[in-house]
């Protein structure tokens, strides 16, 4: 007897493999990519920097859920399963609404992660004070994930923020390794450090932010461990595979690496060099 047409669709869509998306508004994503290739070398990666309409920053959560839809979309039109907002303004703004409503319509078997989430779970390993500082994007902070999530995990934990809103246009602009940029990493740290001289960790809640590491090594003082998301990401990315072998059998495991942009390849090739640290060579993603 023959086996149905429409059964014979789905059995392929379940055993078909894809890419693992890796999604940002812009290149800071690259830094967490960067690091997932190195934990995960044998997983083949698409990344998107949906630059054409970056920063997400300063937008609305309305606009930022929105925007970052119709990305996790695009990624689904590819083949993609398993998609990483590795972006902390999406993460706060969009994740939880595309999770919790949007996933259980349009892809009840892919799955959608952020970087917060991660980040937040491990926090408490690294304080012995009980004193955190943040330092982020003025969305990321005024959204107020990371007091949330981190209260979730570890409620004894008090949580100091800085939104640093010229660090992300330094970095972009190559300026961030110039004496220009010591004035604003100076200003930063010293208005958050002065919250609570107790604050003995200090999280980058921005994937741009490594590229400053040294700078905030120099106006840091040594008894502050800094924290940056890419590793931690790429080790819950690796242990949630291993929780999840339904989703890890959908992710393809050629080792390719596929980098797209919503605006000029060019601008993006250059740019992205930046943050990846070798060459880049984009193709132009239509949203």
């Amino acid at each position: 007897m023959p086996i149905p047409s429409s059964l014979t669709t789905y059995n392929l869509q379940l055993t078909t493999a894809g890419p693992i998306g890796v999604f940002d508004s812009g290149y800071g994503g690259l830094t967490v990519l960067k690091e997932i290739v190195k934990e995960l070398p044998q997983y083949s990666y698409l990344y998107l920097g949906d630059n054409a309409r970056a920063p997400y920053g300063p937008r609305s959560f309305e606009t930022v859920y929105h925007y970052t839809l119709q990305c996790v979309e695009w990624f689904f039109s590819q083949g993609c399963s398993l998609v990483i907002l590795a972006c902390n303004t999406a993460s706060a703004k969009a994740l939880r609404n595309i999770q919790q409503k949007d996933l259980p319509n349009i892809a009840p078997d892919k799955r959608v992660l952020g970087v917060i989430r991660p980040t937040t779970e491990v926090l408490g390993q690294y304080t012995h004070t009980n004193k955190v500082g943040i330092v982020g994007t003025t969305g990321t902070v005024q959204s107020q994930s990371y007091p949330i999530e981190i209260a979730k995990f570890y409620p004894d934990i008090k949580v100091y923020q800085e939104a640093c809103p010229m660090w992300v246009p330094l970095i972009e602009n190559n300026e961030y390794n110039n004496p220009g940029a010591d004035y604003f990493v100076e200003k930063h740290l010293h208005n958050l450090l002065k919250q609570d001289a107790d604050i003995d960790t200090l999280l980058l809640a921005c994937t741009h932010y490594p590229l400053l590491i040294d700078k905030l090594r120099h106006f840091t003082p040594a008894h502050i461990t800094i924290l940056s998301q890419g590793e931690i990401v790429a080790k819950s990315l690796s242990d949630y595979l291993q929780r999840h072998p339904a989703i890890e059998n959908k992710c393809l495991q050629t080792g390719t690496l596929d980098f797209y942009t919503t605006d000029d390849t060019t601008d993006f090739d250059n740019k992205a060099t930046i943050f990846w640290g070798d060459k880049v060579q984009s193709k132009h993603a239509v949203i």
